[in-house]
């Protein structure tokens, strides 16, 4: 796959062919694997993610390692092409640990030092290992996270909050000491626990370390501001592919619904109602593109571009939500339909990576306008 260049300070904000035809290909095979009906039934087992799904995106088209060079055992790709994968996952609400495991974690990763985390790295690329960094999932680019003590080369504490953390098969866990470390999760001395979630489809849960050996990656102050930025660059595309499935699937349904004998989208409020939120979209769309872009180039200004896109996402991607659970009248309101898997995802993506209120907070500083 193709990897933009840099000579230009300009964002492309556009979709190249290549990425284009890896969207038909996600796309082709979320609509054969990921139905809707699928996904909701899977929500109401003791096993939500999906990992037939996992492997046939990760090992089967190697999506797992977009991000990881190709001498590594990756694809060599860039940003631009996870953002693409993210926003088809978005629209279908995929159960998978994609946003976890092939971004945050392995952006971690990329940052570390030593064999362990080259080795790591292309494990997590090959797919057959989903990773997961230890970090709570409410956590800002910069913001204070919480450590585990390391004592004698054993961990101990306790994290909340882990995203994905059922599904993985190791944890990338910060410790007091400075270091990054790599844990299985099939470790006697590591317990899991679901913790209640709104999303099902990105469950979270507690981690307990009594005593669990590690492996040191490298240090973990820049490997987890390294992944918790582009996790939240990244995230505005997974929210900007719910937002499109919003309205698009809206769209439809007001154009087959029928009231006084005439479509209900024919009415003028109504019309008004989808014209705003498609100009949200809209600008969510060029946002989130700016974000992708910018952290495929490197640029100097990735820092601000990932505050914007976060500034505006969470909000345009829950009213989007809203908005069609409500155009959609009593049908939306029911379990059958897919409405509530996307409100509930866009609910909790609305605090993952930090708020909005955070990235505006975030982006005042970066720019210089501090209020007094």
């Amino acid at each position: 796959m193709s990897t933009p260049s840099t000579a230009s300070t300009e964002p492309d904000l556009l979709y190249s062919e290549d990425e284009e035809a890896l969207r038909a290909a996600v796309r082709d095979l979320l609509t054969d694997h990921c139905d809707p009906a699928g996904v909701i039934t899977r929500m109401e087992t003791d096993a939500p993610h999906d990992l037939s799904l996992w492997k046939s995106l990760a090992e089967g088209m190697g999506l797992a390692g977009l991000l990881v060079p190709e001498e590594q055992g990756g694809q060599g790709a860039s940003h631009r092409e996870v953002a693409v994968v993210l926003e088809e996952l978005g629209r279908a609400v995929a159960p998978v640990p994609y946003l976890t495991s092939a971004v945050v974690a392995t952006e971690a990763l990329l940052a570390g030092t030593g064999d362990a985390a080259g080795e790591l790295l292309t494990a997590l690329a090959s797919g057959r290992t989903v990773g997961a960094l230890a970090v709570a999932l409410n956590v800002a680019p910069g913001g204070a996270y919480k450590v585990v003590s390391h004592e004698g080369g054993l961990l101990h504490g306790e994290l909340t909050g882990i995203a994905d953390a059922t599904a993985a098969d190791v944890l990338l866990v910060p410790a007091d000491d400075g270091g990054l470390y790599a844990v299985s999760t099939d470790a006697d001395a590591v317990t899991v626990t679901p913790q209640v979630s709104l999303d099902l489809t990105r469950p979270v849960a507690t981690v307990t370390f009594d005593g669990a050996s590690a492996r040191l990656l490298g240090d973990a102050e820049p490997a987890v501001r390294r992944a918790l930025r582009t996790g939240a660059g990244l995230l505005a595309s997974e929210q900007l592919g719910l937002a499109e499935w919003a309205l698009t699937e809206t769209v439809r349904y007001l154009k087959d619904r029928k009231q006084f004998n005439r479509p209900v989208g024919g009415f003028q409020a109504v019309k008004h109602r989808l014209a705003q939120l498609w100009l949200e979209v809209v600008g969510l769309r060029a946002a989130a593109r700016s974000a992708a872009d910018a952290l495929a180039t490197g640029s100097a200004d990735s820092d601000v571009a990932v505050a914007v896109a976060q500034s505006y996402a969470a909000p345009v991607a829950v009213r989007a939500a809203e908005e069609a659970l409500q155009l959609h009248g009593g049908l939306g309101m029911t379990w059958e339909h897919p409405t509530h898997l996307c409100l509930k995802r866009a609910k909790a993506d609305s605090i993952a990576y930090g708020t909005s209120g955070v990235h505006r907070t975030a982006l005042a500083e970066l720019v210089d306008l501090r209020t007094p």
